[in-house]
């Protein structure tokens, strides 16, 4: 058997490239999960909680928006970050989801969710003082 060559090696990648582009694709432009990365984009520090979502899309349960992350997070879409138990703070959320660097290239190289126009719109909400505290707390690295 011979090895395979550049050029079959790199069809083999485009095809999983574009397997992937198509299930992101078909899985983020869902109107509801499409709301939550327009947030994910749109936090000042590109990894909201739950509890934020939630304020965001108050039309969503928190468990909806639960299980929306999940298939964003199955497609490799969304990653969850989490604090480490000695770092996290009582009555305050441990996990943070923000896009992958997979789903940022492939959104950037399809003019999809500009961040600067979706941090413009997240900005513009009115926000609880919970929320601004949120907001204000340390992600992990």
């Amino acid at each position: 058997m011979q090895p395979a060559s550049g050029t079959e090696n790199a069809t083999a990648e485009t095809a999983i490239s574009n397997d992937y582009a198509w299930h992101a694709l078909q899985k983020a432009t869902d109107k509801k999960r499409s709301d939550l990365i327009a947030d994910i984009v749109g936090h000042p520090k590109g990894a909201p909680t739950v509890e934020e979502l939630d304020y965001m899309n108050p039309n969503l349960s928190d468990d909806a928006i639960r299980r929306h992350l999940r298939v964003l997070e199955d497609v490799d879409v969304v990653t969850v970050d989490e604090l480490e138990p000695g770092e996290r703070l009582r009555d305050f959320p441990y996990q943070f989801f923000s896009l992958t660097n997979q789903a940022r290239e492939l959104f950037d190289r399809n003019g999809l969710f500009p961040k600067e126009a979706w941090q413009r719109q997240y900005q513009s909400v009115n926000k609880t003082d919970r929320i601004k505290e949120l907001e204000r707390m340390p992600r992990p690295d």
